[in-house]
């Protein structure tokens, strides 16, 4: 068997051992491991090479980024802030047609600014805009779906756990890709809103706003206590992000004055308890380590790969083949929204990344641009059956059960269709996501 062989019956592998339900990371490793022992003939070649890649993958101090960004997010979630932005987007938008709709897309695009983590926006929103919507008289079928819809700019507006990660596996500037995702996270969000308004006005019955006009119905806010509730988080936003872009702090650096802020937020709000905050703790021990794992089994993967020749074969093909930039990328975009339909989105991006990176190479890509790009095409699987993540993290928090599964992902389908037409646009017009970069 040739070693190029080898390395296509590896993805087919892959591919059986996820679909019986084998976790991705331990899937990677074990063929990684299979595929350096046939190919170089020894397995002790092969048992270094897992021990130097657990060495070397996430030795650096880029890493740290990892677990810091994700306390912020988990400290940021039960601090209330999350409570307090819907509050503040409902008085803004509350006497709209669809108004509770625009107003949670609103909070969670301030949301995702602070934590990054789409779960975390899912699941906090979910138990604060979904009863609300409901009580005025929302269908609980669009209410569901304009969270788990808009739940998926907490992974494209910066700060974002994604481009993090597709910052280190490609030596990208993560602070490029945060500049480059907000211009398409505001993009997104504008589209989310417009496809609300277009529900509320021409598909009433779809919506079924009762007394959502009702000056009764909305939060009756001053000024004063709006701009109140919104200066911590303003605060945070400018600290974390406008550290990174001023030059003052690194990525890794400014995920730990993040964390180190959303604590003093949590504290000062009176949100976080012993017990609050060992959950916290050990729900960032546990993120962070399946993160790396995956980290380290997509490098030895990569290595195999490059081993058995296959990204060099691919490469040459499409060379030979004629076919151009855009068919390629056609080719793959399609390919990651299949995936979506089966993987989570970290997975996705370590098994996909390593196969496309050179190729892309070749192409002389902008890698800020195609970072961009992936994100936006793997997030659209966070809300696509059979796996959807975020749909099953707002059916396991709602406290109605008589909301199915089938509820959610019907209720977000509009919000699919609106993500694949951004990304059709973010791909014919390149600005769009590097306008504040270049």
């Amino acid at each position: 068997m040739s070693d190029l062989q080898i390395g296509f019956l590896s993805i087919i592998g892959i591919l059986f051992l996820i679909y019986s339900g084998m976790h991705v990371a331990i899937a990677l490793s074990l063929l990684s491991f299979l595929g350096v022992w046939l190919i170089r003939g020894s397995w002790g070649i092969a048992a270094k090479l897992l021990a130097l890649a657990a060495a070397d993958s996430i030795s650096g101090y880029i890493f740290g980024v990892v677990p810091l960004f994700v306390l912020m997010g988990l400290f940021i979630s039960v601090s209330g802030i999350g409570k307090d932005t819907f509050d503040v987007a409902n008085r803004l938008f509350g006497r709209l047609r669809g108004g509770l709709g625009i107003a949670t897309v609103a909070a969670n695009a301030v949301f995702a600014a602070v934590t990054g983590i789409s779960i975390a926006s899912a699941a906090v929103f979910t138990k604060v805009a979904v009863p609300e919507m409901v009580r005025l008289g929302y269908k609980p079928r669009f209410a569901v779906g304009v969270v788990t819809g808009s739940s998926v700019l907490g992974m494209l507006i910066p700060p974002s756990l994604l481009l993090i990660l597709f910052g280190v596996l490609t030596e990208t500037s993560i602070g490029d890709l945060f500049k480059a995702g907000i211009m398409p996270g505001i993009v997104l969000s504008i589209g989310f809103s417009a496809i609300i308004l277009v529900m509320a006005y021409f598909f009433p019955d779809y919506v079924n706003q009762t007394s959502d006009c009702k000056k009764s119905d909305q939060i009756e806010m001053s000024l004063t206590t709006a701009i109140g509730k919104l200066i911590p988080i303003a605060l945070l936003i400018g600290l974390v992000l406008g550290g990174i872009y001023a030059g003052w702090f690194t990525p890794t650096e400014s995920g730990a004055v993040g964390a180190f802020g959303a604590l003093v937020l949590s504290l000062l709000k009176r949100q976080l308890t012993w017990a609050g905050l060992w959950h916290v703790l050990t729900e960032t021990g546990h993120v962070t380590v399946s993160i790396l794992f995956l980290i380290i089994s997509a490098n030895v993967y990569g290595r195999m790969l490059a081993l058995s020749g296959i990204t060099g074969f691919v490469g040459t093909w499409i060379n030979e083949s004629g076919m151009g930039f855009y068919s390629v990328l056609t080719i793959y975009l399609i390919i990651v929204l299949l995936m979506g339909t089966i993987l989570d989105s970290t997975s996705i991006l370590m098994i996909i990344v390593p196969l496309i990176y050179p190729i892309m190479q070749s192409f002389g890509v902008d890698f800020v641009w195609f970072g961009l790009i992936t994100v936006i095409a793997i997030e659209v699987g966070l809300i696509t059956p059979p796996l959807g993540i975020a749909a099953y993290v707002v059916k396991s928090t709602l406290d109605d059960q008589s909301i199915t599964l089938n509820d959610v992902f019907a209720g977000a389908f509009p919000f699919v269709i609106m993500m694949i037409i951004i990304l059709v646009l973010v791909v014919i017009f390149p600005q769009i996501s590097l306008v504040l970069v270049r």
